[in-house]
């Protein structure tokens, strides 16, 4: 028989921590109250991070043990803190004792996302109107004059003398949990902030890729190429594992041109992505649109008539890089070398580590598979047009093993495969 008072069943102690959760929650004490509190609650060390990877706050015993908590250290936990259907952080947590209830954890974790998810609500306004101008820039959606630069004031941005638009392509070389399509954002609009104040940044989907978008507010040219370098040293730094394309524009005088900026922009990182061979040697390349060289002449055919260049895409290079993907070959790769090397057999053999034979019998393939003969003048110039416009499109080149037949006389040499945006 027991004497005394109630009964402590495990349902009441788990209400009696919560409470010092719920007072922080509800007067507003802040995110850092709220995690010292869920802490004391669950008698667990805590971490929380958002989905960029930032820490929004701690609750450690000392820093050692917060240096514990941030990497792999032995019973640390981590739990990913959603609203809905939608992740908004990562907790990383290490009990102290025995650990809490699940039932309790369950709660405290809503409540931490919850908070989350209300204070960056006035953010997140923010980064959806800055995405929903950026795209109408890029699409051409808003055209007029007053409009842009009244759109650009209502965002703090001054764009009546103009601006230039960075963008950045970012292939990572592992598989990756968290979303570091806003750790590559973060990290570039960081200099850009600094540079430039006012500046805009979102990340913009187009073709089935996001890149890094960022407006720049200045008339002088020189500063956006600083801006540029010194966002390549910023993503360099910062984040690894990962690769990065850098385009910029030139600066577009009229604030109706920076639909062209944006599109210069997307040329050149385009092109810098293609041109850093896809590995790791060469991580972080910077191109401006002045430095294109030819590519400049497709700019038009990419902002106004995309269709067109993909169809010549189609006509002339597409063909063999299906037949890569399908078989492995190597043919695209070869016929990129063989233009590069001014058509000359030896030099294309040095170059790819293989034999002649196996060259010429790829070239061959090449008139095969996509009708156009590298050894006439107007073979050459279709295919390296259908190579340029796969580049101007951002279509990755298909790099598998070769295993062709008429390859004995050599492999490839090349980098590992990486992972696209």
């Amino acid at each position: 028989m027991s004497v005394g008072g109630p009964v402590q069943t495990s349902a009441n102690v788990d209400l009696g921590r919560l409470d010092a959760v719920t007072e922080a929650v509800v007067s507003g004490a802040g995110l850092p109250e709220v995690v010292r509190a869920a802490a004391r609650a669950l008698d667990c060390s805590l971490v929380l991070i958002d989905r960029s990877s930032s820490v929004l706050a701690v609750a450690a015993r000392s820093p050692a043990d917060e240096r514990s908590l941030m990497t792999q250290a032995a019973g640390v936990q981590i739990h990913e803190l959603r609203v809905g259907d939608s992740p908004v952080g990562r907790l990383r947590l290490r009990p102290r004792g025995e650990g809490p209830s699940p039932a309790l954890l369950r709660v405290v974790f809503t409540l931490i996302a919850s908070e989350v998810e209300r204070l960056r609500a006035p953010d997140r306004a923010s980064e959806a109107a800055q995405t929903a101008f950026l795209n109408a820039l890029l699409d051409r959606t808003v055209t007029d004059r007053g409009n842009i630069i009244a759109r650009g004031e209502e965002l703090g941005v001054k764009l009546a003398e103009g601006g230039a638009v960075v963008v950045v392509r970012a292939h990572h070389f592992a598989a990756t949990e968290d979303d570091w399509r806003l750790r590559v954002l973060n990290a570039a609009e960081r200099p850009a902030r600094v540079s430039v104040p006012g500046s805009l940044a979102a990340i913009i989907d187009r073709d089935g890729a996001g890149h890094a978008v960022l407006l720049l507010p200045v008339r002088d040219g020189q500063i956006v190429r600083r801006v540029a370098d010194s966002i390549a040293r910023e993503l360099a730094s910062a984040l690894s594992g990962l690769r990065f394309a850098v385009g910029h524009s030139r600066v577009a005088i009229d604030p109706v041109d920076l639909h062209r900026a944006g599109h210069e922009a997307m040329l050149a990182a385009n092109v810098a992505e293609a041109d850093s061979g896809g590995g790791e040697s060469q991580p972080t390349r910077v191109l401006a649109f002045e430095d294109t060289g030819s590519y400049r002449l497709l700019l038009p055919a990419m902002s106004e008539d995309r269709a067109e260049l993909k169809r010549f895409y189609a006509e002339t290079v597409g063909p063999l890089a299906a037949y890569d993907e399908q078989y492995e070959t190597d043919l695209v790769q070869t016929l990129e070398t063989f233009l590069e090397c001014d058509g000359n057999v030896a030099g294309t053999a040095q170059r790819l580590y293989t034999h002649r034979h196996t060259i010429r019998y790829r070239l061959e393939r090449v008139r095969e598979i996509s009708g156009l003969d590298v050894g006439s003048t107007e073979g050459r110039e279709s295919l390296s047009l259908g190579l340029k416009s796969m580049r101007v499109l951002g279509i990755p080149a298909p790099r598998g093993p070769a295993h062709e037949a008429g390859a004995a006389g050599g492999r490839v040499r090349r980098d590992s495969k990486d992972r696209r945006a």
